[in-house]
């Protein structure tokens, strides 16, 4: 909360008041704001505006550029930078946000979001965590915690568990020391190739549109970097080649290789039954003819 003396507003991108618990840019005036920045007076007049709350011309605000937002019990909670903010796939992303729930999971004492290209030159986000203690959990149990409180749109691509966060010399985190990540540490253990000709061809198709090599039939569509507009591409070629009609839905329901290869299986036996009977009954009505 502010200090005695100190206002704080929590606004939006018109310096309208935000309601409780939705994020916005903290502004900061009264008693201690300094009168401007030494010797910038473009950047002094960007920074501190005129206060549109307070009835006195010469009161200022000063634009701390930190994104924030009021708690229930009236506290402020700091979720990091305005210019953490990135778009992907036409949803602009609120870094800060994500590391905000992330680092409410018990397991989790530091975490830092970025978003960087993958192989495919997709942006993605990567979320790099410092556990408490060894075990460390695992992608899943991650992803299940935020997928309960975020939206599709703001899930991390891939998980990185690191021992601490790279500082800068200032005690900053050095973002550009973060290493890339691996493509699925989790997986690999339990990969399982694939063994029938569906599942080859699916494999085959994944690989492709993932741009990833070795693709298992129990890997997870979306702890490899997918995402829904991968997903229509995915399906629109898994159909083309299979000769199925899959909804976008089953994707969701089963994004593993063998799953999407036994639905395929299961409506090719029943597509190939349905023209067995049509024949023979069309060639029974000839001989009764």
């Amino acid at each position: 909360s502010p200090l005695a003396g100190v206002k704080a507003y929590i606004l939006d991108a018109n310096q309208q008041p935000v309601p409780i618990g939705v994020p916005g840019e903290l502004y900061i005036g009264g008693d201690g704001l300094a009168r401007g920045y030494l010797n910038r007076p473009e950047l002094t007049q960007e920074k501190f505006i005129p206060n549109p709350f307070s009835d006195q011309p010469s009161e200022r605000l000063y634009k701390t550029g930190d994104l924030a937002r009021y708690l229930i019990d009236g506290n402020i909670e700091y979720l990091g930078r305005i210019d953490n903010q990135v778009k992907i796939r036409g949803f602009r992303i609120e870094l800060g946000e994500v590391e905000a729930v992330l680092t409410q999971h018990p397991a989790i004492r530091e975490t830092v979001v970025i978003a960087r290209e993958n192989i495919a030159l997709d942006k993605q986000l990567v979320a790099y965590v410092v556990p408490h203690q060894e075990p460390a959990p695992t992608n899943s149990d991650l992803r299940r915690f935020l997928k309960a409180q975020l939206p599709d749109y703001m899930m991390p691509s891939a998980f990185v568990v690191l021992e601490a966060l790279p500082l800068t010399p200032n005690g900053k985190v050095d973002r550009r020391a973060l290493p890339q990540p691996e493509l699925r540490p989790e997986l690999e253990p339990t990969f399982v190739a694939p063994q029938t000709p569906t599942e080859e061809l699916v494999a085959s198709i994944w690989e492709k549109v993932l741009r990833v090599s070795q693709v298992g039939i129990n890997d997870n569509f979306f702890e490899l970097g997918g995402h829904s507009l991968l997903a229509t591409q995915l399906l629109l070629q898994v159909n083309d080649a299979c000769r199925v009609e899959l909804p976008l839905s089953k994707l969701f329901e089963d994004p593993t290789v063998a799953s999407l290869s036994n639905y395929i299986e299961a409506i090719s036996w029943v597509n190939q039954s349905l023209d067995t009977s049509n024949n023979t009954v069309s060639t029974r009505e000839e001989v009764e003819f």
